[in-house]
């Protein structure tokens, strides 16, 4: 079965159970996010975060004073705006709403369920996409694969923090589900957005950890060589299994 969602283009990609901050500031997402304000109090407020293949989340500059288009930034002229787009996303819920003078929005959202992306309405003000459901099957192996990957996870952070075995004490407990350790892992890796794609679109649990443990395996790797890495810090911050 398939459904109509509106569709919100980014550069990242966004994993079930995961929460990201949003801030919205261009006209067609404004108008993407009052829609949403104006459903009934008890119907989901709920949109698609795709990652962008080819193009960028902010649309180029325009001659006139009209606002973007839904495609613009997306894609290359009269091609086929599906091919900017990667197949598939995840639901994003609106968890809080702060609306700013100016117009703009501050949203929290959370991730749900992963889609795939079937067609696309451009005729309104911002896209909106025919997606079907993509259930998560745990695969082979799961649970024996999710041991692996909470150890290299844990040597990888050390690796960027140049941390020592003393502190594995203080460090927050990961959860034992192997599907919201698999997502979890993928949004706390500094990966590449084509690689992040990959994990989310992987067709069961056990696949995902299983290449999770092998990115995380090379990238530890690769930092025990480096003389240095910039940003390191950004690694202690607190993320959320939410």
């Amino acid at each position: 079965m398939t459904d109509r969602l509106p569709l919100f283009p980014l550069n990242t990609v966004l994993f079930p159970g995961l929460v990201m901050p949003l801030h919205v500031f261009e006209e067609r997402y404004r108008r993407l996010v009052a829609d949403l304000q104006k459903l009934p109090e008890d119907a989901p407020r709920r949109f698609g975060v795709v990652a962008i293949r080819d193009g960028r989340e902010i649309a180029p500059v325009r001659e006139s004073e009209e606002p973007a288009g839904p495609l613009d930034g997306l894609g290359a002229p009269g091609g086929d705006p599906l091919d900017a787009l990667h197949p598939v996303g995840c639901v994003a819920d609106i968890a809080s709403v702060q609306e700013q003078p100016e117009g703009h929005y501050e949203l929290l959202v959370t991730g749900t369920t992963r889609f795939r992306l079937r067609s696309l309405d451009a005729t309104g003000a911002y896209l909106v996409g025919e997606v079907s459901a993509l259930a998560e099957q745990p695969g082979e192996g799961s649970g024996a694969l999710s041991a692996g990957v909470e150890r290299a996870f844990r040597t990888y952070q050390k690796r960027l923090v140049g941390a020592r075995e003393a502190t594995l004490a203080a460090e927050p407990d990961l959860p034992d589900d192997p599907q919201v350790l698999s997502y979890l892992v993928a949004a706390a890796t500094a990966l590449p957005t084509h690689v992040k794609q990959e994990l989310l679109a992987s067709p069961d649990t056990a696949h995902r950890l299983a290449r999770e443990l092998e990115l995380l395996r090379h990238e530890s790797a690769v930092i025990a060589r480096l003389p240095s890495l910039p940003a390191a810090d950004l690694t202690r911050q607190a993320f959320s299994p939410n």
